[in-house]
């Protein structure tokens, strides 16, 4: 097992390494059980909790995880709550995590602490076990959208390809929280997003702003439609834009279809 060398300016972020020869996975027992993925080769913690819908805090805890910077190829991690987890919809309180050069220091951990997540490569390869559909609660469709900046939309929806809408601008221009929520993640440790941050709205909708220059909110801060919470830029991108992304239930919908007209 390989933990992620600590990202200059950043948090180290956990990496999927292969399992030692010999050894068998955790969590291998729930391999093709709905609700519980298989690790692959380059998976992070932050991309498997995108790709679920969840927060990847989350994820630390559903499976007893004692090192978030650890994952290995072939682990089966839970990636839905628990049966007895009915507070979902809320995320967790905020785990420990280490100082950064130049912030406040970690609190006292007193549960095993839990760095932030993944960021590069592994070896090994192995299958996702499929999700069952989430349940929807009432109310989860019902949501205010904004626009997240005010540029033109330089490149459209197209779920293989960009996941979502890219809106163009210049650097340094504003981006705003499009609905309401908690953010879940603010950093750099998935590859292709640049500076990026992810805000959970409720159980079925999270948002993700990604190649911004500078980030303006933190982890478990809550957020208002409309708060700039990071500005534009073109880290991980060939020219500045804002790619913008909604995920419901962890697939990507066309936000043009839920964002207001123009």
């Amino acid at each position: 097992m390989v933990t992620a060398p600590a990202v200059s300016g950043a948090i180290a972020s956990p990496v999927a390494s292969g399992t030692e020869p010999g050894r068998t996975p955790p969590g291998i027992e729930n391999l093709g059980k709905p609700g519980y993925y298989a690790v692959k080769p380059g998976d992070t913690l932050v991309r498997i909790a995108l790709e679920s819908g969840q927060n990847w805090r989350d994820i630390v805890r559903w499976n007893n995880l004692a090192d978030a910077n650890v994952i290995e190829v072939g682990q089966v991690l839970r990636v839905v709550p628990p049966a007895t987890a009915v507070a979902a919809a809320r995320p967790a309180e905020p785990l420990p995590r280490p100082a950064v050069p130049g912030g406040p220091a970690a609190p006292p951990a007193t549960t095993p602490p839990a760095t932030t997540p993944p960021a590069a490569g592994a070896t090994a390869a192995a299958s996702p076990a499929a999700a069952p559909p989430a349940t929807t609660a009432a109310g989860d469709d019902d949501i205010r959208w904004a626009w997240p900046a005010s540029g033109p939309v330089v490149a459209s929806f197209d779920e293989g390809r960009t996941k979502g809408l890219s809106i163009g601008g210049r650097a340094g221009d504003p981006v705003v929280a499009a609905a309401d929520g908690r953010v879940v993640y603010a950093g750099s440790g998935l590859r292709g997003y640049g500076n990026l941050v992810i805000v959970k709205h409720n159980n079925t909708f999270l948002t993700a702003y990604a190649h911004n220059q500078a980030l303006l909110v933190k982890e478990d801060q809550m957020v208002r439609r409309g708060q700039k919470i990071a500005e534009m830029g073109s880290t991980d991108a060939d020219r500045v834009q804002l790619h913008f992304e909604i995920r419901r239930q962890g697939r990507p919908v066309d936000p043009a279809r839920l964002l207001p007209a123009r």
